[in-house]
């Protein structure tokens, strides 16, 4: 299915404001270095750096966006409010793919990095993302409806406030405020540009994510290994040990090893053919009687019968999507097969592209081949 690239237009608000911080922030940092500054305004900028950073990769990118893992209201509140500071948008606007991606690595790092802040994103594909949680979270839709009110005092009104508070309010301001904010977006943007431009890609390589488990988005661990540098992974093992955070959700040890293999080989030109046929070919019939026993979430995906059912709670787009697309008994009788819904054009299609291993959890799914 070829998409069209939306027109491009010019985002004039923003581009003042990240200009406008910029400038702030340089003259500001001329005329109140670093140096001069008290000890308790340098500790201020460096906790509004790293805290409003944890606000995304932890609050917006593992828990809103691949729900990674379920979080206390006492935590979501933290969150919301350290991604607020961030000025990165509200919760409500995560996405991640090659056309309609705002910071696409596919068209070159200065874009992927800064590029993208200058145009006014196109969201075509927000209708195969299900919001129903984001909808029903008041932590949710309270920060989006105030969102810019809430931006302004935690990410210049707050800092400046504390810095009074030792005398330094303008030492707080400029780098509470605006060198931390830089500091924050250009951590972000070095995670859409960098990160997406040059390193590994040791599990799969359908996406431009490298160095981490972009193939298993809903894992809330950048890496399997202990080891692996993620202070996000560490604070969310912290969270749970608190019992602020829960369902923490994590790759299968048999599909990661899986994906190293695949790609060890295809790095290596040789030809992974596809496993021997394992599943039935049924008639429309059968597949009638399946549907009409036990309350199942069955789907038709590239010719093939699927049952979903026992993976909807794993879908990182959520069961509502999943279930838009099942056969139901009532509809499939005595109908043509080519008006079925048909889930291959969203998952091939979809707001993401599925990684080699999503396609082998789908093949382990299926039940049986149409025939009718």
């Amino acid at each position: 299915m070829n998409i069209s690239k939306p027109e491009a237009k010019p985002w004039w608000s923003n581009i003042a404001f990240f200009v406008g911080v910029h400038l702030a922030a340089f003259v500001g940092a001329y005329y109140w270095p670093i140096y001069a500054l008290p000890r308790a305004t340098i500790w201020l900028a460096f906790a509004s750096w790293q805290l409003s950073c944890f606000g995304i990769t932890i609050g917006y990118h593992r828990l809103y966006s691949h729900k990674s893992f379920k979080a206390s209201l006492g935590l979501r509140v933290v969150l919301a409010v350290l991604g607020t500071a961030a000025h990165q948008g509200s919760i409500r606007r995560f996405t991640d793919d090659p056309i309609h991606d705002p910071y696409a690595a596919t068209r070159g790092l200065l874009y992927s990095h800064v590029g993208w802040i200058f145009f006014k994103p196109t969201y075509n594909k927000l209708h195969l993302i299900e919001t129903d949680d984001l909808d029903k979270d008041p932590v949710v839709r309270i920060q989006h409806q105030y969102y810019h009110l809430l931006a302004m005092v935690v990410g210049f009104v707050f800092p400046t406030v504390a810095g009074f508070i030792w005398g330094d309010a303008t030492g707080g301001f400029v780098w509470g405020g605006l060198v931390a904010r830089i500091l924050i977006w250009h951590c972000t943007f070095f995670v859409n540009s960098l990160a997406h431009w040059n390193g590994i890609q040791p599990y799969s390589d359908e996406n431009t994510s490298r160095g981490n488990l972009h193939a298993f988005p809903h894992d809330f661990r950048s890496g399997p290994s202990p080891s692996d540098w993620d202070p996000s992974k560490w604070a969310i093992l912290a969270f749970d040990y608190l019992g602020l955070a829960t369902k923490l959700r994590r790759a299968k040890d048999k599909d990661i090893l899986d994906g190293l293999v695949y790609m060890r080989l295809k790095e290596q030109g040789v030809t992974i053919s596809e496993e021997k046929e394992d599943v039935p070919t049924w008639t429309q019939t059968q597949i009638g009687s399946y549907l009409s026993t036990g309350n199942r979430c069955v789907i038709l995906l590239d010719g093939y019968i699927v049952d979903a059912t026992t993976y909807l709670s794993e879908h990182p787009g959520g069961a509502k999507l999943v279930r838009s697309y099942s056969l139901k008994y009532e509809t499939i009788s005595n109908t043509d097969p080519n008006t079925w819904p048909d889930a291959s054009v969203p998952f091939h299609g979809g707001m993401n592209i599925h990684s080699w291993a999503a396609n082998q959890e789908a093949k382990k799914m299926r039940v049986a081949k149409i025939i009718c």
